[in-house]
């Protein structure tokens, strides 16, 4: 069985919103778009480069299909081809006739996703907010790729907004800092939120 794989870049106060283009997404007045690009330097490239190497299938959110369906299938470089190259899903009640080659409508997430993880290594999903947090409610969600960059915005569509359902994750590998300031973090699915820690039990050193 294989992996699906959330892919982020946010801000400090956790919004996902257009990072690398002024005007991809000015929803809601959005005036931050292109916010990703002070912080670009080539050690975090080459990692998110990497990540990209390990996509195997593209699964996203109708507007953030929308989007990319009207950027990528006109590139060329190793991105564009590798994207251009996999097999593509869109979560969608309405669209019927995709236009990016090699797409297929998923009209029921919770039916659908699952057989699709069982088809690819890894499946990411980037962006396509609404998308991931259905993932999240039918725990379809099994690694979290965040790109963390030191800014805060205080305006924009937050990854887990209001009626996000509750999870907890582990981090499963060491983050790394790049130059610029940001932060890479990988973390994977680890049940259910733990609260009410007695405090009394935890001794000096682990307090």
């Amino acid at each position: 069985m294989g992996v699906i794989v959330v892919d982020q870049f946010v801000t400090l106060d956790g919004v996902y919103q257009s990072p690398g283009s002024r005007d991809e997404d000015t929803e809601g007045g959005f005036p931050f778009g292109g916010w990703q690009g002070a912080y670009v330097d080539a050690e975090s490239g080459a990692a998110i480069g990497a990540n990209i190497e390990r996509v195997d299938a593209l699964l996203l959110g109708r507007k953030t299909y929308d989007i990319w369906a009207r950027y990528w299938p006109f590139q060329s470089d190793d991105i564009g081809a590798r994207f251009n190259a996999v097999p593509k899903f869109v979560a969608s009640h309405s669209l019927t006739d995709p236009s990016w080659a090699g797409t297929t409508v998923v009209t029921d997430v919770a039916a659908e996703v699952r057989g699709i993880r069982d088809r690819f290594d890894e499946t990411h999903v980037f962006g396509s907010g609404d998308l991931v947090r259905t993932l999240l409610r039918e725990d379809l969600v099994d690694r979290i790729n965040l790109w963390l960059y030191p800014v805060a915005l205080g305006t924009g569509k937050r990854l887990f907004a209001e009626g996000t359902a509750p999870a907890a994750f582990s981090l499963v590998e060491p983050p790394l800092a790049f130059p610029k300031g940001s932060i890479q973090l990988v973390y994977e699915r680890a049940g259910e939120p733990v609260t009410g820690i007695d405090m009394s039990t935890v001794d000096e050193a682990g307090a």
